[in-house]
């Protein structure tokens, strides 16, 4: 699947394409009328037709040309970056767009930009909690901003009708947005503003936009909507993989990782007992052969099947006292737990009859045991997911190949596994092509 983004400045082209590479997609940036990569390795480029100053049909003559390029690259998606202080020729630009993708497009415009301090609610853009046109962008030497609110703005420049969907119905879900979305379209708008205050409610945005498969959906932002969409759209038409995550941390941070996880994915885990991998009795393997079963049986129905130690029923296990007992140390009992769940990775994916695309581990000491039990000779680094979060694929042994994501048990924020996990299925899909280039 080939996304293509049309930014009004080089900066903004670079911020957007480095939101996509962070997705899993391959990206690059093309300066104003230079020639595509002759090479077909891009998932994602980024063009700067250098338009938010220049006359307004001078932007519009460099977007048609942009997306005739687009056309002859076999892009799926559109999508239109904008400034995130809402400058220059946005009303204009979007129509152009519009103009040339036909009847069935449809902008969906979403300002915000939470990371960077720029959120939406109520249609006005509030920067650092402060209405855009109260803010330095208002002496903008070229295009002051005299105006926050979002719709009044582009309603200056286009010839569209322009609708708003509004901070209440985003927080209601993506299901919501849908019925907005399709009432507004219905109603013969074609470029909708949308509040969002946070990156969640964008990605509930991006899901909704992902459902229509009659109009042409172009996200129009500064960035965060691009590549949820993007995403989202890449994951729904492709067919779904099996991905298993394993997760053998006990910090209350991975547990809240956990549990966003599981409320965006809806999985059920296999919950591991560390009680009884804590030991060199039958216990340990028993209880192997146990979850081995259940999840083989619960990847009939789920495509991420997660296998944790981390079960909040659970009481913290108290190694000293095991130790004591089976006069080993405390350390050798905590590799018998890694251990453990190394088996039961290896084992699910040697005996499901699904094809397990991809790994994810979380706790150092998981992926050293996993390494150890499939024989990998180690790990080909191919990219970074986040900061002390990496992709790649296990080299040599039983495993060799697998697409993997590893992580510390203490890194990231409450979306860092769900964020990993959703990076690996992107790297897997483009890696195997399955990219929908007809």
């Amino acid at each position: 699947m080939k996304v293509g983004v049309i930014a009004d400045d080089l900066t903004g082209a670079n911020a957007t394409g480095v939101r996509l590479a962070k997705q899993g997609f391959k990206t690059a940036t093309v300066v104003r009328d230079a020639p595509f990569p002759s090479s077909n390795v891009y998932d994602a480029i980024c063009v700067d037709t250098d338009s938010r100053y220049v006359a307004k049909e001078i932007a519009k003559k460099r977007v048609r040309k942009v997306i005739s390029d687009f056309k002859e690259w076999n892009t799926k998606v559109f999508c239109k970056r904008i400034d995130s202080t809402i400058r220059g020729n946005i009303g204009v630009e979007i129509d152009a767009v519009l103009d040339e993708l036909g009847e069935s497009a449809i902008a969906i415009v979403v300002p915000s930009f939470p990371d960077s301090g720029r959120i939406t609610t109520g249609g006005y853009l509030l920067v650092g909690g402060v209405p855009v046109q109260d803010t330095d962008v208002a002496n903008d030497p070229i295009t002051p901003i005299t105006k926050s609110y979002v719709p009044a703005i582009i309603k200056d420049q286009s010839e569209y009708k322009v609708g708003l969907i509004s901070l209440d119905t985003i927080l209601a879900g993506a299901q919501a947005i849908v019925k907005e979305l399709r009432k507004q379209m219905d109603n013969g708008i074609r470029v909708i503003v949308c509040d969002a205050v946070n990156d969640e409610q964008i990605e509930s945005i991006a899901h909704a936009m992902a459902s229509f498969d009659d109009k042409m959906m172009v996200p129009v932002d500064p960035g965060p909507l691009t590549a949820f969409y993007a995403k989202c759209y890449l994951h729904q038409k492709v067919e779904e993989q099996k991905l298993l995550v394993t997760i053998g941390s006990v910090t209350s941070l991975t547990g809240h990782q956990i549990h966003y996880l599981l409320a965006k994915t809806n999985a059920s885990p296999v919950y591991v007992d560390p009680n009884q991998l804590a030991s060199y009795s039958d216990s340990w393997q028993k209880e192997v052969d146990r979850a081995i079963n259940e999840g083989l049986e619960a990847l009939k129905s789920q495509s991420i099947l997660v296998v944790t130690t981390h079960n909040p029923k659970n009481k913290i296990i108290d190694l000293r006292k095991l130790a004591e007992s089976e006069q080993v140390s405390e350390d050798a009992l905590a590799k018998r737990i890694t251990d453990g769940l190394a088996v039961i990775t290896r084992k699910i994916i040697e005996l499901s009859s699904f094809e397990i695309s991809g790994c994810f581990t979380s706790g150092g000491d998981v992926t050293a045991s996993l390494c150890a039990v499939g024989r990998a000779n180690g790990i080909e680094l191919l990219d970074e997911v986040l900061p002390l979060a990496a992709y790649g694929r296990l080299v040599g042994g039983h495993l060799n190949g697998l697409h993997i994501v590893t992580k510390g048990g203490m890194i990231g924020d409450n979306r860092a596994i769900y964020e990993s996990v959703k990076f690996l299925q992107t790297k897997i899909l483009s890696q195997r092509g399955a990219v929908l280039n007809d």
